[in-house]
């Protein structure tokens, strides 16, 4: 390159001005700030994907599944069962438990039910009271925790629903908001603690999957007691007209095994093989219980009634709850026709022997049947009878089916002591201040028209 050309590259290499580099500085910036701000945008968007949407969408199921089995199956089931005079009371008493239920359990009883503190062993804190620190990214394990206390919440409103079954037809219905309200406080909520929200028997390594001890067995033991206390039908057990609906029934029926799917497979609490298995063991056990009981009603009355068959498929849905995250599919046919065959005998010795007008057979389906299967997990549950395994202990060793049972009958036994003696108080409170049961007059007339005033079939 010659010196006339070097001369003429220097001659355009003319410095940048100070406006021109604080324009260039400003840009740079500029661009830099806004790289800044997109990488916080991406990283705020990866913060609130961080649920599983299979998970998720599944828990927004299941809890569906769960308020259906209450609205309106179990209303429904509840409703044929009656005569046709008191069949609005039974609708009624099951959508306005749903409904206390519902406002009680985001005000404070998912705070005494799932608030763990630290060496708690009896009752959960008071943290998440309101539902104080439950938002849009609150997590509960893999999916909103909104959806989970939506979720755990229709089971608080089907297990005091099942209590109806107990006092159908002779029942005050403001007695049965009173008791309702604190059965969930006192008994319900610190079972829920006990078992799943980190108390003495989780510690333990109590196997409960979906309620054999916190819904049937502190349902059913309730209800028997509950029964007693209010005393018979008039007519009891000489005179009682039949199920005025036996098409209701089944209608209930089915709706309640649909939903229990959810109520079982739904507490696995993810879309996985294990909800997969318990889905499975779930359906086998209910049909199993089915043909058991429809054949030993044959076998003792020479028919197969609609009644029957529906009742029998509920009794292996229940057996089946505590055990359906442990057991295999032959251990839950098993189940199933001990179901059948057990509560069977139990409804009738209730009433026959035992002279308690539990009207619906609630201890002997729902209290019997979660008892059963709550110790019989402690054995189908075991890998040598083709089960998925028992819990551990304390010191992380994992039970044998005889360690196993001794931790299930201890649970059982706490927690079936806790709901007679707690039951018993409720209800002597109810009866002092609302009173309990309704006047002979009303009794007669029936509840549809005395407590409500309507009636379920116009005719004219």
């Amino acid at each position: 390159m010659n010196d006339a050309s070097c001369r003429s590259t220097a001659q355009r290499r003319v410095p940048l001005s100070k406006d021109t580099m604080t324009t260039n500085r400003k840009s740079l910036w500029v661009i830099l700030l806004t790289f800044l701000l997109s990488a916080g945008s991406l990283m705020a968007e990866e913060a609130e994907t961080t649920f599983d949407s299979g998970n998720t969408a599944w828990m927004l199921t299941a809890t569906v599944l769960v308020l259906l089995m209450t609205l309106p199956g179990l209303a429904l089931f509840y409703g044929g069962l009656v005569r046709a005079k008191n069949v609005l009371s039974v609708l009624m008493h099951c959508y306005a438990i749903a409904a206390l239920a519902s406002v009680m359990w985001a005000v404070g009883l998912y705070t005494m039910a799932f608030d763990h503190q630290e060496g708690g062993k009896w009752l959960g804190g008071f943290g998440k009271l309101f539902l104080k620190g439950v938002g849009v990214d609150s997590d509960a394990g893999g999916f909103p925790e909104t959806v989970m206390v939506m979720f755990q919440m229709t089971f608080a409103i089907i297990t005091p629903g099942l209590i109806v079954g107990a006092f159908v037809e002779r029942m005050k219905f403001v007695a049965i908001m009173v008791f309702t309200a604190l059965w969930l406080v006192l008994v319900y909520a610190p079972a829920v603690y006990w078992v799943w929200g980190g108390g003495i028997m989780f510690q333990w390594g109590t196997i409960d999957l979906a309620g054999g001890i916190v819904v049937h067995a502190t349902a059913g033991v309730s209800a028997l007691v509950l029964a007693k206390m209010i005393g018979p039908r008039k007519g009891f057990p000489k005179s009682l007209n039949p199920p005025h609906s036996p098409g209701l029934v089944m209608i209930g029926a089915s709706l309640l095994w649909v939903g229990w799917f959810g109520f079982n497979a739904g507490s696995q609490l993810a879309a996985n093989g294990a909800a997969g298995m318990t889905m499975l063991v779930t359906h086998l056990s209910a049909a199993t219980a089915a043909l058991v009981w429809c054949t030993v009603e044959r076998l003792k009355t020479g028919k197969t009634g609609v009644v029957g068959i529906a009742t029998g498929m509920v009794a292996g849905l229940a057996t089946i709850t505590p055990a359906s995250g442990n057991v295999g599919p032959m251990g839950a046919i098993a189940i199933g026709a001990c179901a059948g065959v057990v509560c069977y005998f139990m409804c009738g010795f209730v009433k026959n022997k035992m002279k308690i007008d539990d009207s619906l057979d609630v201890f002997a389906v729902h209290g019997v049947g979660g008892i059963m299967g709550t110790i019989l997990v402690a054995f189908f549950g075991a890998e040598s009878l083709g089960g998925l395994g028992l819990n551990s202990g304390p010191d992380g060793q994992v039970y044998s089916s005889m360690e196993q049972l001794a931790v299930q009958l201890k649970s059982l036994g706490i927690t079936i002591a806790w709901s007679a003696i707690a039951t018993f108080i409720i209800v002597k409170v109810t009866q002092a201040t609302v009173g309990l049961r309704v006047s002979e007059d009303d009794e007669y007339e029936g509840l549809d028209s005395a407590e409500h005033g309507e009636t379920a079939y116009n005719l004219d």
